[in-house]
């Protein structure tokens, strides 16, 4: 087991939301690029924010850059090994925190992560749904309870590991499980119901027609304001809800170019967690560009791309329409 208290913090953070498949590439490629706080407190946040392009969840890397920065201003590098010295820093939260302060430090705070909460649930038989509001105070005494005082980092790890490799969401093969004596799941035939979760909202719709203005060198791209999806990452211009190729002609004005062409050219569905995007993207090539600093609008060549973080659907069309070697 790793002690560093740097490599748990970016695990577990990476790993949050995330499939273990998808999450281990990022990371290796973060400790290759920032080996440690001083490194990554040093980036630029886009260089951050691109290498951490397409795991979702953006606020998770601005949180990442912003604490690094927090921790070697304030703390000199060194990770705090105090909890609730942690709880104060931006994106590490009760989870988290125990993670780092039990794995790293071997002090007795219990891991309360998806794995923990489900072998809980079915071992004491909890119905209390794991999402609730009061559910972090009923697994968390539990729990803590369970805890290994005297070894908590390994303990916390069993219990991570047990929930993932046996205890599993779907179908867990209980008949070589060494807890079936004292399951009440199990016991009582509810293994595959426990544990209880409230179901979220459904997504809402929403339309995003994208204006792929272009010369034969130039692009054009804004970068999203704070409050709204992806924040902080650069995409295309954009005219929400319902358009027509006449709206999209009276855009010319803003930009000061001549439109040689516009053709609808593609369209596709983008999920995320609270809304469902629908997206059509206007190809639109201009004979010349008069004013490359047209505010909040950035002209870029095609050969700086690599260097903008972008979503997931922008990155996906724009890799199919610049073929450029190496750029991606």
């Amino acid at each position: 087991m790793d002690k560093n208290p740097y490599k748990i913090w970016l695990s577990e953070i990476i790993m949050q939301q995330t499939r273990v498949a998808q999450g281990t590439p990022y990371y290796q490629r973060f400790i290759d690029k920032y080996p440690d706080v001083k490194a990554l407190a040093s980036a630029p946040e886009q260089e951050v924010l691109r290498l951490w392009q397409g795991l979702g969840y953006y606020s998770r890397a601005r949180n990442l850059h912003h604490t690094a920065k927090q921790i070697e201003i304030f703390f000199k590098g060194t990770f705090p090994n105090d909890y609730k010295v942690l709880l104060t820093l931006k994106g590490i939260g009760k989870y988290t925190a125990s993670a780092i302060i039990s794995l790293a430090y071997n002090k007795p705070f219990a891991v309360l992560d998806g794995n923990v909460y489900r072998v809980i649930s079915r071992l004491y038989g909890i119905e209390t749904p794991v999402n609730a509001p009061e559910a972090e105070k009923i697994y968390s005494e539990i729990a803590q309870n369970l805890l290994d005082k005297k070894d908590p980092g390994r303990f916390n790890e069993a219990m991570m590991e047990f929930g993932a490799l046996q205890c599993v969401p779907q179908n867990p093969n209980c008949s070589v499980c060494p807890l079936t004596s004292c399951c009440i799941a199990w016991q009582t035939g509810k293994v595959s119901i426990l544990p209880i979760k409230i179901p979220k909202r459904a997504p809402v719709p929403r339309r995003i027609n994208y204006l792929f203005i272009h010369s034969a060198d130039w692009l054009c791209l804004k970068q999203r304001p704070a409050g709204d999806i992806w924040q902080s990452l650069y995409d295309m211009p954009e005219i929400s809800g319902e358009t027509d190729e006449e709206t999209i002609l009276n855009i010319s004005k803003d930009f000061s170019f001549d439109i040689k062409d516009i053709i609808k050219t593609a369209q596709m569905k983008h999920q995320l967690t609270h809304q469902t995007l629908q997206i059509s993207i206007y190809d639109i090539k201009i004979k010349n560009l008069k004013n490359k600093a047209l505010k909040p609008y950035t002209f870029i060549n095609f050969n700086e791309l690599n260097k903008y973080p972008l979503p997931r659907p922008v990155e996906k069309f724009l890799k199919e329409y610049v073929q450029i070697p190496k750029l991606w």
